[in-house]
């Protein structure tokens, strides 16, 4: 079977390894070293003017990272993919790479907390403006670019509303005007995604979450064409040097295995705990993919394979009640993170999007009785009565 014609659930445990080089292991082995010996002068000389293939240095490639990389290239259908030792130093490098000095970039309405930050940062230092747009048609798109604009960034599903874009749409307008669309898919994972699939230009994740799963690895992976994946490592990876450790890379690896078992439990447990949700009437408003009566179901039925493991939803009432119900959860873990084995649960008004101001945050439908709630592997029997008998006290 060549590698192009394997199956997810076979790529995501075999893609880019092949044991007989590695003396039979079959774990992926680690190389966990900072450089690497030349048998000759003149081959140290050869692999840095590039006309010889081989390891310099870790920096700009490692064997165990290099196996990660061409593995989540194949499951995002990608030419290309390229790691990173965060998720935000994988956005950095990404946006870095696509703008410029006084260039326009246009996102979802709404994003990361930290990728807000980063593009506020990037306005002070490099006049480099940013816009918001619900790209909810072509000619709302059209309206947000400008002729500076250099890429346009989207969410979907948005963090932490869960709205769905279009992709499909987005891509047909940004082809009018030959600009990028890279999309953050960490919510929903190659598994139940493939933005390159729709046309998208760029891909990348946050694999602290799913991608690890298992909340002992901070990771960023970005997946596109060949050229820009290797101007991107010769420029934004190398000289910035965010990269990802192989001891990280070996986690990876390792949590990829289970990707494709542990998104259809995730998903099928927030369904279940999204129908028990709608019924309490301690909770207000509802966010989810998989919700039929949302005026994105649609969208998520054309683009996404599942509903994923992501609920968000408001509690009635104040700031402090949405507060004292996460403070009475008794097994469910109070975390930012996400993808987890374990249910985590956070206040994005004053976690994840505390860096927002309050303006631009009401704007993207953040409220301060909005919770964020990862879906984790455990019975969601268990799950659900943790969560009922702390909005009953509410």
């Amino acid at each position: 079977m060549t590698k192009n014609h394997k199956r997810f659930e076979t790529a995501v445990i075999h893609e880019g390894y092949d044991e007989k080089e590695m003396l039979g292991s079959l774990a992926v082995p680690l190389f966990q070293t900072s450089t690497y010996v030349f048998d000759t002068a003149e081959q140290g000389e050869r692999r840095f003017h590039g006309t010889e293939e081989g390891y310099i240095y870790s920096r700009l490639g490692n064997p165990t990272v290099r196996v990660l990389e061409e593995r989540i290239a194949r499951l995002e259908n990608g030419e290309k993919g390229l790691a990173f030792a965060s998720g935000m130093a994988a956005v950095s490098a990404v946006l870095l790479s696509l703008t410029k000095a006084n260039d326009h970039v246009l996102c979802s309405a709404g994003l990361y907390g930290c990728t807000f930050g980063l593009l506020m940062m990037m306005k002070e230092k490099y006049n480099i403006t940013s816009d918001f747009s619900m790209m909810d048609s072509k000619e709302e798109i059209r309206s947000k670019i400008k002729p500076e604009t250099s890429v346009i960034y989207v969410e979907t599903p948005i963090n932490p509303t869960m709205k769905l874009i279009d992709l499909e749409l987005v891509v047909e307008v940004a082809k009018e005007y030959n600009i990028p669309v890279v999309v953050d898919n960490t919510f929903s994972t190659p598994y139940l995604q493939r933005p390159l699939d729709i046309g998208c230009d760029v891909v990348l994740h946050s694999a602290t979450k799913y991608i690890g799963g298992h909340g002992d690895v901070i990771a960023g992976l970005v997946v596109g064409k060949e050229e820009f994946i290797e101007n991107m490592a010769m420029t934004t990876l190398k000289d910035i040097g965010g990269i990802m450790s192989p001891f990280d890379a070996w986690l990876l690896l390792r949590g990829l295995k289970t990707l494709p078992v542990r998104m259809d439990r995730h998903s099928e447990n927030a369904s279940k705990i999204y129908e028990k949700l709608r019924e309490h009437p301690q909770v207000g408003k509802i966010y989810f993919p998989g919700d039929p009566n949302s005026a994105d179901y649609s969208i998520a039925e054309k683009q996404m394979s599942q509903n994923g493991g992501m609920i968000s939803f408001e509690v009635k009432g104040t700031k402090q009640d949405a507060q004292e119900f996460m403070n009475r959860l008794q097994f469910i873990k109070i975390a930012v993170s996400l993808g987890d084995a374990e249910t985590l649960i956070e206040h994005p008004a004053t976690m994840t999007h505390a860096v927002v101001p309050e303006e631009s945050r009401l704007e993207m439908g953040i409220s301060d009785q909005l919770i964020r709630l990862s879906v984790g592997l455990e019975a969601w029997e268990d799950i659900w009565e943790d969560l009922e008998q702390a909005l009953d006290v509410v």
